[in-house]
């Protein structure tokens, strides 16, 4: 099952691995890995804004644009 979750203003997709019995979540639409995981709903939604706001600080630190041009 693929679920579409909106973190901040950015869209994620959130699958369910069931040999970890973790949810993982991707951002789509950026020029890197912005992946998170947790056990549940509440906590994905904590971790991708930690994954989301370390990605963006390193992309600010290497002067790379977040936004894929796809």
């Amino acid at each position: 099952m693929v679920k579409l979750f909106v973190i901040g203003d950015r869209h994620a997709v959130v699958t369910y691995d069931p040999d970890i019995e973790m949810f993982r979540g991707e951002f789509v639409g950026l020029n890197g890995g912005a992946d998170f995981y947790a056990g549940e709903i509440a906590s994905l939604k904590v971790e991708g804004a930690k994954s989301l706001a370390a990605f963006f600080q390193a992309c600010r630190e290497n002067g790379i644009r977040p936004e894929s041009r796809d």
